[in-house]
């Protein structure tokens, strides 16, 4: 079923576990990830950026992911994930996305904040969640390149969440969007300090190449929700390049699809293990 974040998020954070969210780029991915989701009987979260959505567009991915949560009993939410402009985030409400991200976090302070409530508000009627980002998580991701990395100012995380009446916030606390070189150094000292101002989610964007040990302990801390995507695209992509090492000759695209679908399952039971939010549905 589809529905909105915010009940498995409070849920989440009661409980003492994460959500683990899954950044989809075809169809293929998205059947993978709810298909796990319902073995696992756990809430999920998939979510799209803005360069998939401009390759595949909001409708379709709408239609794509709402046709296959109809089918389960475990909760899905359709997350904009990096909704970078105040008209993107207002399409993916209009589009059926029942969460939204609204990356503010490349502006300054308050316009970060003038944008974030001006999604708030058009949201919340609408009865969709509503993420932002404060701090700059570095790394790429898409189209979203954040050269130099600034981490959350406890102080700021406490009066923007005050300001704006988001329902969760994406932090940054030494994680980077893509791929990692050498291990992250992850201030968790930090997060304590967030966790005790604010009393919403917190979400971990760029767990990607974080160790579970790493993961699991900022669960500990806060962390409610946690984003993976290069994972799955390396996980789908590695599925494909196994089949045609062995059989180059294939050319039915829906074996490549089959392959890349018991990759990404597979990864998926294991960051929701990691996660635990395994049976929480």
């Amino acid at each position: 079923m589809l529905v909105n974040s915010k009940k498995m998020l409070l849920d989440a954070q009661a409980g003492g576990y994460a959500v683990a969210a899954f950044n989809v780029e075809n169809m293929e991915m998205i059947k993978a990830v709810i298909k796990t989701a319902v073995e696992q009987n756990s809430p999920v979260i998939i979510q799209t950026t803005p360069s998939t959505v401009k390759y595949g567009t909001l409708e379709t991915f709408y239609a794509m992911v709402k046709a296959e949560a109809d089918k389960v009993c475990v909760p899905v939410a359709l997350h904009l994930d990096h909704g970078s402009s105040f008209n993107l985030a207002v399409c993916g409400i209009k589009e059926g996305y029942t969460s939204i991200m609204i990356d503010g976090s490349h502006e300054s302070f308050e316009d970060n904040i003038k944008v974030s409530k001006a999604v708030v508000d058009v949201a919340r009627p609408n009865n969709i969640t509503v993420e932002a980002e404060l701090g700059k998580v570095g790394g790429k991701e898409d189209d979203l390149e954040v050269e130099v990395d600034t981490n959350t100012d406890p102080k700021e995380a406490e009066e923007f969440v005050e300001r704006t009446g988001v329902d969760s916030l994406a932090v940054a606390i030494g994680t980077a969007h893509g791929f990692y070189v050498g291990d992250p150094k992850l201030d968790k000292e930090r997060l304590d300090e967030i966790k005790k101002l604010v009393s919403i989610p917190l979400v971990l964007h760029g767990a990607s190449g974080v160790s579970d040990a790493d993961v699991k302990d900022c669960i500990k801390r806060g962390i409610c929700k946690v984003n993976f995507a290069t994972d799955l695209r390396v996980a789908y992509t590695d599925g494909i390049k196994e089949l045609l090492k062995v059989a180059p000759d294939t050319f039915d695209p829906k074996k490549f699809g089959e392959v890349g679908m018991k990759k990404v399952s597979d990864l998926v039971k294991s960051k929701m293990i990691v996660c635990g939010c395994v049976g929480k549905a």
